[in-house]
């Protein structure tokens, strides 16, 4: 195993004054056995941040480090990881055991070891009952643990996860999450994953990074990028619904974004006066979509809660220690 440093982490595409500059100044040191997400909308850079860390995109400023060594000059294979993609990229001619076990064989590692090997990670995949089978017999929550048994079969210093759960369905994704939590909680593998889900990133993450068009907004645990976010961006981009991002919350002086979370916002007698469009059940609790004034506005409440009708008004206060502010030119908290 092994830490993982990112120092000044540039990507451009191209050359000279036509360069096209897609990572901005990368920084950021991850612990031994640290389990990493990197988060953030399409495009913006997370997918290539990791290929850089694997070798397999070149770097153009900066440096990458695992454990002591500097890896910029040095070839994938040279790095000591194990990489897991959207694409399961199992050999569909061979069994669950020889796709595990193909990468040891071609290393030329004895047969006896490539064997406790693959049942080791068959049995902490639960895969066991599963090694003579062919990837076109398995489920794709099964095809996508057979590439994970496939990464630990190697024993490598890193595991990089590249959006691995993308092709599985709402229900898949969800038991797979906690089998990676496991298997990190066993294995103890420094590892990074790159995912464009928030929730997925909540709750698989020890700690995230943000990024946002090539620039890292944020990086810290769940809970800070939940209760004391650095920007806009990550205040709109973590949480589910989003945080509200008023431009003229009653009381805020000019130039400062006021947000508040739907579920601090309780609703009174008195307070803000809220517009109701629509509501949503969702099951334990329900949404509230209003309008302040012009802008738009939505309260999470429990789902017992009495139900407004649309063109009604209802009046809310913001929790005090819940209120956040930002600068409005630069969106970055005040």
């Amino acid at each position: 195993m092994a830490s993982i440093s990112l120092r000044n982490v540039v990507k451009r595409y191209g050359h000279g004054p036509k360069a096209n500059p897609v990572i901005h100044g990368v920084n950021a040191e991850i612990a031994d056995g640290e389990f990493i997400v990197i988060v953030g909308p399409s495009g913006c850079g997370k997918s290539t941040l990791l290929r850089m860390v694997a070798g397999l995109e070149e770097i153009s400023g900066g440096e990458i480090a695992i454990g002591a060594r500097v890896v910029n000059q040095l070839e994938p294979a040279e790095r000591d990881i194990a990489m897991v993609f959207q694409n399961y990229a199992l050999y569909p001619h061979m069994s669950v055991f020889d796709n595990m076990a193909y990468g040891l064989k071609i290393a030329k590692v004895p047969v006896a070891e490539i064997k406790q090997r693959v049942d080791k990670a068959a049995g902490i995949l639960e895969l066991g009952h599963l090694l003579q089978r062919k990837p076109r017999e398995l489920s794709g929550g099964q095809r996508q643990r057979v590439a994970m048994g496939r990464a630990i079969v190697r024993q490598p210093q890193v595991f990089l996860f590249d959006e691995p759960l993308s092709n599985l369905d709402a229900k898949l994704r969800s038991q797979t999450r906690l089998e990676i939590q496991k298997l990190h909680r066993e294995l103890g593998i420094t590892s990074l994953f790159v995912t464009h889900d928030q929730v997925e990133a909540m709750t698989l993450a020890q700690r995230m990074i943000v990024m946002n068009a090539g620039v890292m907004e944020q990086f810290g645990t769940p809970e800070e990028m939940y209760h004391r976010p650095a920007s806009t961006f990550v205040a709109s981009f973590i949480g589910s619904p989003s945080m509200n991002l008023l431009k003229h919350a009653p009381g805020t002086r000019e130039g400062v974004i006021t947000g508040i979370r739907p579920e601090h916002l309780d609703v009174r007698a008195e307070g803000w006066a809220v517009t109701v469009e629509t509501t949503e059940l969702l099951g334990a609790e329900r949404l509230i979509y209003g309008r302040l004034g012009a802008e738009g506005l939505i309260v999470r409440v429990e789902e017992n809660a009495a139900v407004p009708a649309p063109g009604s008004v209802i009046h809310v206060s913001p929790r005090a220690d819940r209120i956040h502010h930002f600068d409005a030119a630069t969106g970055k908290r005040v």
